[in-house]
């Protein structure tokens, strides 16, 4: 095993999708949490930022109301969003719309829970990521019990921070082995993890080695564009969250002028939720309909 492989590949698996897949991210910016890496820790929006906010994500739900097709949708926030109600509310409303096949979004957990007895359980998901400076193990694994009782379907990550070895091997013990555990592989230092290292990591999650590795993908073939799009508060639409040519607008065309098959313009990539596109992986071969929440089955 290396370090932060560079990895290249074919184009020999390719599966065709008939979903879309969306990534939403509105104009929230703000964060209850305080991690020194992120720079929405403990960032608050003023009332009108989020009346915005609400304003963008209201319209959005309105708009996929209105849309025939199968969609499957991740928000992935500027911060914590389900400390927000309105979040919450939409997200639920989402659920149970028959077109949306799955609603995930990222989140810390560290909102109630009462709530989620309105979601559609078929189609809901979270994808929660556990913060060692920020809250106890002991509190977020009360959080991830509860969660499993209501029958919510959920993925655990961790940064893979070698300070963080001890929280990760806790997650995978305390949490039942139906609830998959992934970490982010740490490539900020180059050959930052030892062989031991490597194997200790893949332990934990079998999938490791994916994550811990920077695909070269300029000119390779991604579902990004055409079967998966970012989109931002004003409708704007990018084909992932890593490049910033705007391709369209939602609410000003219909998505058969938007979406169109293209190789990837990156030199580059080297986060979940841009390589999850990459045709030649085929990750659904691992994650299956739960790719967007990130739970291997």
């Amino acid at each position: 095993m290396k370090n932060s492989l560079i990895h290249s590949f074919d184009n020999s698996l390719i599966v065709p999708k008939t979903r879309l897949n969306i990534l939403y991210r509105g104009p929230l910016e703000s964060c209850n949490y305080d991690c020194r890496y992120c720079p929405f820790a403990k960032k608050k929006n003023t009332r009108a930022e989020l009346a915005h906010d609400r304003a963008c994500l209201e319209k959005f739900t309105d708009w996929v109301a209105q849309q025939s097709r199968p969609i499957g949708i991740l928000f992935t926030p500027w911060g914590e969003a389900l400390i927000r109600r309105y979040y919450q509310e939409n997200l639920a409303q989402l659920s149970h719309l028959p077109q949306v096949k799955k609603v995930a979004i990222q989140t810390n957990i560290s909102c109630g829970l009462a709530w989620l007895k309105n979601v559609n359980k078929d189609s809901f998901a979270l994808w929660t990521t556990f913060h060692p400076t920020e809250v106890s193990v002991d509190k977020f694994l009360e959080k991830c019990k509860a969660l499993f009782r209501l029958n919510i379907s959920f993925s655990v990550g961790i940064v893979g921070k070698k300070e963080h070895f001890e929280y990760a091997s806790i997650l995978r013990q305390q949490l039942p082995a139906s609830v998959y555990v992934w970490v982010n592989a740490y490539k900020r230092e180059p050959n930052y993890y030892t062989d031991e290292n490597l194997r200790f990591l893949n332990d934990i999650d079998p999938h490791f080695d994916l994550n811990n590795t920077i695909y070269q993908t300029k000119g390779k073939e991604c579902f990004a564009g055409e079967t998966s799009i970012s989109i931002d508060g004003k409708g704007d639409v990018k084909r992932c969250h890593f490049i910033a040519q705007k391709i369209g607008n939602i609410y000003e065309q219909p998505l058969s002028e938007i979406l169109a098959p293209s190789p990837c313009s990156n030199t580059s990539c080297r986060c979940y939720i841009g390589y999850m596109n990459l045709k030649s992986l085929n990750l659904e071969r691992i994650y299956g309909d739960k790719i967007l929440e990130r739970i291997a089955v």
